[in-house]
């Protein structure tokens, strides 16, 4: 039944993958002043809001774990950074090649990419603690710690644009300025996200099952070696 199951969340996962691509590449028009690399937007802002909702998961379960010493908490705050992780890196790689040819450079040290940076940093670290530590109450706990402390530089990466005047565009949900995106273009961005974030939600629900099915396997060795 499980199987059953996880064969149609593939395949719903697979045909909304893609109509978003399809909405992406095809229907959505192109912006009047960058054209087609500004579609490369519809990839970079979804991936930062599911990467900003991962950490936000680190920190909520990392918590979680403190209270309750639950370690099935602290395989949700591992799961969910390594996701966040890998969002914030397609961040960090579609945002260089979006910038070439409109700011014609791959980088700077604004406030915006600067921070960004720091934050994968930081739960690059956290990974790095991750597998480094073997004691698994002792890496809970210090993990916990990291994810926690390190959310709060994610109000500093949403606030940086709109603190400090910085090359990154203005914001386009809560800006003080209009966004100027049409209709199909909101449309086709809130699409993108909703789609990533059930990939996001999908892949954490796949990855817990197979690290709760490695725990037990590894419960049932025990047992017989003993």
């Amino acid at each position: 039944m499980d199987k059953i199951k996880n064969n149609w969340l593939d395949i719903a996962l697979g045909v909304l993958m893609t109509v978003n691509l399809y909405i992406v590449f095809l229907w959505v028009p192109n912006e009047k002043s960058m054209g087609a690399i500004q579609r490369i937007f519809y990839f970079h802002v979804p991936s930062a809001w599911v990467a900003f909702l991962a950490f936000a998961l680190v920190c909520v379960a990392s918590i979680m774990y403190l209270v309750k010493r639950d370690m099935r908490w602290d395989l949700t705050a591992g799961i969910s950074a390594e996701l966040g992780w890998v969002f914030c890196t397609i961040v960090l790689i579609t945002g260089p090649i979006w910038a070439k040819p409109v700011w014609g450079i791959w980088w700077t040290w604004d406030a915006r990419l600067t921070s960004t940076l720091v934050l994968w940093l930081i739960y690059g670290s956290y990974l790095i603690f991750r597998n480094f530590i073997e004691e698994p109450e002792t890496r809970a706990r210090l993990c916990a710690v990291v994810g926690i402390i390190g959310f709060a530089n994610v109000p500093l990466v949403y606030m940086s644009i709109r603190w400090w005047r910085t090359q990154h565009p203005a914001p386009v949900m809560g800006g003080s300025e209009n966004s100027g995106l049409a209709p199909e273009m909101w449309f086709t961005v809130l699409f993108s996200f909703f789609v990533f974030l059930v990939l996001f939600v999908y892949l954490l629900s796949r990855r817990r099952q197979i690290e709760l099915a490695r725990a037990e396997v590894e419960q049932l060795k025990q047992l017989i070696h003993d």
